[in-house]
């Protein structure tokens, strides 16, 4: 402890703290081997995969796959041990406990669609932020916002759709957004 010295009950309340924090789900990252079981997610929402492992007492760990990048529909993987993280753009995954979180922060909105507004619609490459949808909405002056959508959702590829204003945002997991002026 670096040389503080803490009071019995200090430390022990210091210990627990650091034991209990939760761990985040990770986007962009899957957790190969380990699996007993899996199953297709229709709703193409990981919170489902990681609800589904919550209520399995033999689930130490769950991938999710998005439609159309390990199969056509979205599949849900429980594991029996807590396997390494491996980037891979296909997948979120996360440890039993931690749900299904994905970043909150910054510009881009993780799991929301702004429906209506589109001036302009193209297939992107596959990405697990949306960044070259938002790219192509900052390099041009009529946009507003932005939504991409990951591929299986609309179609077998990822889709971008520009907006000339903002429109209200909707919870749907199939899409990341973002507004830009």
């Amino acid at each position: 402890m670096t040389g503080v010295r803490l009071g019995w009950g200090i430390g022990l309340v210091v210990m627990l703290t650091a034991f209990c924090a939760p761990a985040m789900a990770q986007l962009g990252f899957d957790r190969p081997g380990g699996d007993y079981a899996s199953f297709p997610v229709r709703s193409g929402d990981p919170a489902a995969c990681a609800s589904r492992c919550e209520r399995d007492v033999r689930c130490r760990a769950w991938a999710f796959s998005y439609p159309a990048t390990e199969s056509v529909n979205a599949v849900c993987w429980l594991k029996s041990r807590v396997p390494p993280r491996v980037a891979s753009t296909c997948c979120a995954s996360g440890v039993r406990g931690t749900g299904a979180i994905e970043p909150r922060s910054g510009a881009i909105e993780f799991e929301i669609d702004r429906f209506g507004g589109d001036y302009r619609q193209f297939e992107v490459p596959a990405d697990w932020v949306g960044a070259n949808c938002q790219r192509a909405c900052e390099g041009e002056e009529a946009c507003r916002a932005w939504t991409y959508v990951r591929p299986g959702y609309v179609g077998p590829s990822a889709v971008c759709y520009l907006k000339n204003h903002v429109t209200r945002p909707a919870h749907k997991p199939c899409c990341i957004s973002g507004v830009v002026r």
